[in-house]
């Protein structure tokens, strides 16, 4: 089932698309300012493994003109919140454990949210992003897993994630891919560890890769 989701706001249209299958693992909602290429092999290795995506556009058209939107933390969390509303309240996607992926600028508004919704968000990916501009109290607060995945030329992330790990209470890593290592593996690894054993505790699932850093 494939549907087309539109969430006004006083700024304009978000859009978005629900891609479940009949018998969904869990949920993914992949949060970003618009869709890029770089996206499609994780919505599609995640697809694979038999998750319903929701990938959300979080800027309007109207706002991508502005190289600063994607800045606008507080924007960014509040549209995120009103997305959980409409999965925690719609029938197709209301009774299944939720992940989110985020990467880049939605990485301090993911963990704000997850933080906020600890009820609601079972397991969290973030690739790249300064997630120390998450603040303090959500640091703290966050109750999800969280893996970082961090690009092999990406020196800014890791130095976030050093300053931030020390507040950071609840299950966290660092991923540092390889040279051509696409995050797809990861990605899905993080989520069938955490997400289903948060819906399914008996059930067993291949486990996420163990390199750190």
């Amino acid at each position: 089932m494939i549907r087309h989701i539109a969430l006004h706001t006083p700024h304009g249209s978000l859009h978005g698309q629900l891609d479940r299958p009949e018998h969904p693992r869990g949920l993914i909602l992949i949060a970003r300012p618009h869709r890029v290429p770089a996206d499609d092999p994780i919505v599609a290795g995640l697809a694979a493994e038999g998750y319903a995506i929701l990938a959300m556009d979080l800027l309007t058209t109207h706002e991508l003109r502005f190289a600063d939107a994607t800045q606008n933390v507080p924007r960014l969390v509040q549209r995120l919140l009103d997305v959980l509303d409409l999965i925690r309240y719609d029938g197709d996607t209301q009774d299944l454990p939720l992940g989110i992926y985020a990467s880049g600028d939605t990485t301090p508004a993911a963990i704000r949210c997850a933080a906020q919704r600890d009820f609601q968000v079972k397991a969290l990916v973030c690739h790249g992003g300064l997630i120390d501009h998450a603040g303090l109290q959500s640091l703290k607060l966050l109750v999800a897993p969280l893996m970082m995945l961090v690009a092999p030329d990406d020196k800014l992330a890791p130095a976030a994630y050093q300053r931030a790990k020390t507040y950071l209470g609840g299950v966290h890593q660092q991923y540092q891919l390889e040279p051509g290592e696409h995050p797809s593996t990861s990605v899905t690894g993080w989520f069938a560890r955490y997400l289903e054993q948060s819906a399914i505790p008996a059930r067993s699932w291949t486990s996420a890769p163990d390199r750190l850093c």
